[in-house]
This record gives C-alpha cells, structure tokens and sequence, in this order.
C-alpha cells in the first residue's frame, strides 16, 4: 500500500483525471444535445466505492479498476460504476426472456450508445495525451471487441460512430449524431 503522501498525490492525480473526463464527456453530450447525460455522466466516481480504488491504483496512463482486477481479481470499483451508469453495455447483460440461451447484452436504448461513445472518445482523449487522433477510439475498442457481450444493434451503432469519427472526424460525426442518431431518423435495427 503506498505511504500517506503517495495516497495524497494519488488522490489529487485521480481527481483531476476523472475531473477532466467527466467535462469532456459532459463538454461532447452537450454538442449533441444530451444534456442531462453530459451532466449526471460517471457522478459515481466520486463516491467512496470508486473514489477509493483510484486513490490506491492510480497510475495516470489507464484505469485504476484495470490494476485493481491484476491485485484482486475483480474491481469493486468497476462492478459498483458499471452498475449504475446506462453508458456502459455492462450495465445491460441479463438474461432474455428464454433463460437457456444465457447470459446477453441487451439492446441498449440509443442515448446510451451515444454517452459510450462519447465517454470512449475522451478517455482516448484523456490517457493517450498529445498522442491522441481520431482513429485512437476505434483502434482501443478493436483489442477488446471480441470479448465484450453487447446487443449487435448496439454494437452496430457503436462502430459505426467509431469507424466514422475515425474516417471524417469529430464535426461530421457529431452533427450525424445530433441530425440523425438522436433526432429519431436512425434506424435502430440490424436490418436497416
């Protein structure tokens, strides 16, 4: 466990870290229209379940919840965050209607996948620094996208925004998605 001066710097560091996400996801919610999203997004993370984890674990360069899992084997900090954040597909696995088919994402409603995305573009934002482009949140979700349980219509939506920030950027992006996505025009099915 790190000396009490450590545990103070951490403190601070972690502070400002998800201080500075929170107003950048808030900052892009509000380009699109989300305003409440922008405003309650990850409140969580500063309570003590949360809060706690990134004082232990902060590195500065990723999650604290990712060196919490190695230690512990689990994050309670993440299983408490993902439990009451809607932007997280994690929030939505349960099991269907027909329990033999097991545990699946469930669909998520469109304002959520908009809050991933937008949560997704400024943690690149946050940990890569000066290194960050518009491919970066694509090429992070890519290392993990065949491990993650989320509905394919969510999925869909989701790398569609990737794919698009990545190829047009930011302005193109979020104007589809305030034109098209959350205006009610997006068609939100597979077969669209």
């Amino acid at each position: 466990m790190p000396d009490k001066k450590q545990l103070l710097k951490n403190g601070w560091n972690h502070f400002q870290t998800i201080t500075e996400h929170k107003c950048l996801v808030m900052k892009e919610c509000f380009k699109v229209g989300l305003y409440k999203q922008g405003l309650l997004h990850d409140l969580s993370k500063y309570t003590p379940e949360e809060f706690r984890t990134g004082v232990l674990y902060f590195q500065g360069n990723r999650s604290p919840n990712a060196a919490e899992k190695e230690k512990m084997g689990y994050s309670g900090a993440w299983l408490h965050h993902k439990g009451r954040n809607k932007h997280h597909y994690e929030y939505w696995i349960d099991l269907p209607a027909d329990k033999t088919q097991g545990l699946r994402g469930m669909k998520m409603p469109v304002q959520y996948v908009v809050e991933m995305f937008m949560d997704r573009v400024a943690a690149s934002k946050i940990y890569a620094k000066k290194d960050y482009t518009d491919s970066h949140p694509l090429n992070y979700y890519k290392k993990s996208r065949k491990y993650m349980t989320i509905h394919p219509d969510s999925r869909k939506l989701l790398e569609r925004l990737l794919v698009m920030l990545s190829r047009y950027g930011e302005e193109r992006t979020f104007a589809y998605i305030k034109n098209v996505v959350l205006s009610g025009k997006y068609k939100y099915e597979l077969n669209e």
